[in-house]
C-alpha cells in the first residue's frame, strides 16, 4: 500500500473535493512527459491543499508512453492511481477490467458528461462508442493543425510571385489542393539567404506518427473506417477511391513540399523545424501552439494558426488529447475519484487551461471572451468542431502497427500502389477482426 502519511485527520472540509478516508493518502497520477503535464503538477497543489492527500507523478516521454502504461495495465501493475490515457485505450481497458467505470460516480457527484465537448466525451469517455458507458473524464483536449510563417506570407513581393503563379492570394489555405500549392511554392526557396522548404508533416514509423498525419487527409477525401451502418464492414471504405487519391496526395505533398531527411518525423522533429525556420508550415497537435506563440524566434506575430483544410469530401481532423481515469486496481480508489471531483470543477478547468493545460469543459471554451484570449483559441475551437479518431478497439495497438506499417512502406519507402497499400491494410484489419470473432 502507498498509504505513508499516518496524520490522522479528524475532520475534512473542503470546497468541491473531499476524501471519505481519515488518513492523508499518497497518489499517483501517470501520463506523458511534456509542459502540460508540468502544468498540471503545479495544478494539483490545490487538490493536495484541499484533501491532505499528496500526489506523485509518473511522467513517460512519448516515445515510450504506450508502451510502458500498457505494459503496467495489462501486466496488473499498481504504479497508477490515476492514468492520463489515450483515446485509443479506451475500448480495450474498459473490456479488460483495468479503468473503473465512472458512471455511478458522476451521478452521484453531479458531473454531467453533456457539460464536455461532444466529441471529446466519444474520444476519451465512451466505450462502447456513443454509448453512455464512461470510463474517463475529458481531461486534455488536442488536436492535429496547422501553424504558419505569418510574416513570410505577408512578404509583398512573395504574394505577388504566388499570386501570378497559382491565380489566387497567399494565405490560409482554403483546402488541401491550396496547402499543397503553398508548400510546393515555398519548397527549396531562399528567404533572408536562407534555403526553407514547404511543411513539416507526420511521417514517424515506429510508433502512431504517419498514421496520425495521413488520416487528416484520408479523412477529407473520403476514408472511413467502417460502414456506419454496419460494424466492422470495411471493404468499399477503408480503400474506396476517395481513399486511394487521398493516400496519393499525402505521398505527393512528402515527395514535393517537405525537407530533406523528414522521413520518419513526428512531434518533436516538427516543432524543431518550425522553430529553427526551416519550414513555411507545420502540421502538429495543437499542443504546440503556446510554445510556437512564446517562441523568440517564430513567436508572436510571426505564426498563425489554421485548422486542417478540407479535402473533396469534406473537412476533418484528427483527433488527439486524453481522459483521467481511475485504474480499477487502485489501493486508493475513494481519494482517486475524489481526485477526479477536484479536476472537474469549472474553476479548476479555468485554471488549467490558463496555466497551460486544454479543457474540454465547454463552460471554459464556450465562454464568450475565450477566442480572443490566445491568437490560437479559434483554431482550436474550428479544429475540435471537425475530429475524427482512429479506431478505440481493445486491438487497437494491432490495428495501428498494420497502418503505419502498410503507409509508412507507400509513402515514404516508395513501395506499390494507394490502392495496393489500402487493399493490403483491408486485409489486415479483417483479419484482426476474425481473430477476435468480430467477424
Amino acid at each position: 500500500m502507498k498509504l505513508t502519511n499516518l496524520l490522522a485527520l479528524t475532520a475534512i472540509a473542503l470546497t468541491g473535493v473531499s476524501s471519505s478516508s481519515a488518513v492523508a493518502e499518497d497518489l499517483t497520477l501517470c501520463w506523458a512527459s511534456w509542459d502540460p503535464a508540468n502544468a498540471l503538477v503545479e495544478l494539483s497543489k490545490d487538490y493536495e491543499a484541499k484533501s491532505g492527500n499528496t500526489m506523485h507523478f509518473e511522467f513517460v516521454p512519448w516515445p515510450n508512453f504506450a508502451d510502458r502504461m500498457l505494459n503496467e495495465l495489462n501486466s496488473g501493475g499498481k504504479l497508477c492511481d490515476l492514468l492520463i490515457g489515450d483515446s485509443q485505450w479506451v475500448g480495450g481497458a474498459a473490456e479488460n477490467g483495468q479503468y473503473i467505470k465512472l458512471n455511478d460516480f458522476f451521478e452521484k457527484e453531479g458531473i454531467s458528461m453533456d457539460d464536455f465537448i461532444p466529441a471529446t466525451v466519444v474520444g476519451y469517455a465512451e466505450w462502447p462508442k456513443n454509448t453512455p458507458n464512461y470510463w474517463a473524464l475529458p481531461a486534455y483536449a488536442d488536436v492535429v493543425g496547422w501553424t504558419y510563417r505569418k510574416d513570410w506570407f505577408s512578404r509583398p513581393e512573395l504574394q505577388k510571385e504566388f499570386k501570378a503563379k497559382y491565380g489566387y492570394d497567399l494565405g490560409v489555405p482554403s483546402s488541401l489542393a491550396h496547402l499543397k500549392d503553398i508548400a510546393q511554392f515555398f519548397q527549396n526557396r531562399k528567404i533572408d539567404g536562407k534555403t526553407v522548404y514547404g511543411a513539416a508533416i507526420y511521417t514517424e514509423r515506429g510508433s502512431e506518427g504517419i498514421t496520425m498525419g495521413v488520416t487528416n487527409v484520408l479523412y477529407n477525401y473520403g476514408f472511413e473506417y467502417q460502414n456506419p451502418k454496419k460494424p466492422y464492414d470495411m471493404s468499399g471504405f477503408v480503400n474506396s477511391a476517395g481513399a486511394v487519391k487521398g493516400l496519393e496526395y499525402y505521398k505527393d505533398l512528402y515527395n514535393t513540399g517537405t525537407p530533406p531527411g523528414s522521413s520518419d518525423w513526428y512531434m518533436s522533429e516538427d516543432i524543431d523545424a518550425y522553430k529553427s525556420g526551416q519550414v513555411a508550415m507545420q502540421m502538429n497537435f495543437a499542443f504546440v501552439w503556446p510554445g510556437m506563440n512564446a517562441d523568440s524566434n517564430v513567436g508572436g506575430d510571426r505564426t498563425g494558426y489554421f485548422a486542417n483544410p478540407p479535402g473533396p469530401a469534406g473537412q476533418f481532423a484528427q483527433l488527439g488529447g486524453q481522459g483521467i481515469s481511475v485504474v480499477a486496481n487502485t489501493e486508493h480508489k475513494d481519494a482517486a475519484l475524489a481526485y477526479i471531483k477536484w479536476f472537474a470543477q469549472p474553476e479548476i478547468q479555468k485554471r488549467w487551461t490558463a496555466m497551460g493545460g486544454a479543457s474540454a469543459l465547454r463552460a471554459v471554451v464556450e465562454d464568450p471572451a475565450f477566442p480572443d484570449k490566445q491568437p490560437y483559441n479559434r483554431a482550436f475551437l474550428d479544429s475540435m468542431a471537425i475530429v475524427k479518431d482512429f479506431w478505440a478497439e481493445p486491438s487497437y495497438a494491432e490495428l495501428l502497427l498494420a497502418m503505419q506499417d502498410r503507409v509508412h512502406k507507400y509513402v515514404i519507402a516508395g513501395q506499390g500502389t494507394a490502392q495496393e497499400a489500402l487493399d493490403g491494410l483491408l486485409k489486415d484489419w479483417i483479419q484482426t477482426f476474425e481473430d477476435e470473432g468480430k467477424l
